[in-house]
């Protein structure tokens, strides 16, 4: 059976680190991680016509194999860019406002890929910051017809839970972690004791099917219809952090790459837990020469088919 396409829409921007810039963006993240581990990707964006940023993105696209045909160019906005300030090992983000990537174009994003096409849709909340890209995203994913997965990524603002809400009512599967369940528990008053419970009610309130819940050291969890727990899995050790940038945006691309593939989805969840760690121990979202993403790649084709 061929692999299902999975297209990826929303930002590709510029980390600055104290030591440098890196690409980055989760959406560009998982789109370059799909490509380095061999599943069919389309990446759809907008960066910069002419500038220094926008050309380290589309280098970095090259360099892990991913193509740049759904990257449109704005001669108007420059490439995003994020200034990443790190204290005792954690990190937070300034994120540049009026980018690129919050104009993107409906038509040239179908002319990328018709909706109808796409076996899975990854897109998330950051995209959706600006009225233009908000559209675009929405009817795309509103079109497409195979499964679609939010990644949210909660930001302070008084209209962070109707952004929520709008994506949650948008997504087949959604990927969260820890805080951002306790920040949509108590944004959505779900009266609940536990994560199983806030999960559960989560998951009625918006039709969801599948809900996976990343706990950083201490592993993995995944949700079915009416919060039921399918699958879990313990952390994994990563003796020398580097950063955590881009840790869940390897989860997501690994799951996304096994269902792509048709691999075993509880081998493939277990494999992302590990791939999410690798990251850990690498500066920024990715490993710089993409030759690291090898023996992941060969785990993942390696893993069983599914049922």
């Amino acid at each position: 059976m061929p692999a299902c396409p999975v297209a990826v829409l929303g930002e590709a921007l510029v980390d600055e680190f104290h030591d440098g810039a890196v690409a980055g963006g989760a959406p560009f993240n998982v789109a370059r991680s799909l490509a380095g581990l061999g599943a069919p990707t389309v990446f759809i964006s907008r960066i910069g016509a002419d500038d220094d940023a926008g050309r380290c993105v589309r280098a970095s696209a090259r360099r892990y194999g991913l193509s740049e045909a759904g990257l449109q160019q704005d001669a108007r906005h420059a490439t995003g860019r994020v200034s990443v300030v790190e204290d005792a090992g954690g990190h937070r983000f300034v994120i540049h406002d009026d980018a690129a990537w919050d104009h993107l174009d409906l038509d040239a994003a179908c002319r990328t890929l018709a909706p109808a096409d796409a076996g899975f849709v990854y897109f998330g909340s950051l995209a959706q910051r600006h009225a233009t890209s908000r559209a675009t995203v929405r009817a795309w994913v509103k079109r497409c017809a195979g499964i679609r997965v939010l990644d949210l990524n909660l930001r302070p603002g008084a209209d962070a839970r109707l952004l929520a809400a709008e994506s949650l009512m948008l997504a087949d599967w959604v990927k969260l972690n820890e805080e951002e369940l306790a920040q949509l528990a108590d944004g959505f008053a779900l009266a609940a004791p536990d994560d199983a419970g806030r999960v559960a009610a989560l998951m009625a309130r918006f039709s969801l099917e599948r809900l996976v819940l990343t706990l950083g050291a201490r592993g993995w969890r995944f949700y079915g219809t009416g919060g039921a727990l399918l699958a879990s899995g313990p952390g994994v050790a990563q003796p020398q952090v580097v950063d955590t940038v881009g840790a869940g945006d390897a989860f997501t691309a690994m799951l996304l790459a096994g269902l792509s593939l048709g691999r075993d989805l509880d081998a493939t969840l277990s494999l992302a837990n590990r791939y999410a760690a690798f990251i850990c121990g690498v500066r920024g979202p990715l490993p710089p020469d993409p030759v690291a993403l090898q023996p992941w790649r060969a785990a993942l084709h390696a893993l069983p088919a599914a049922a």
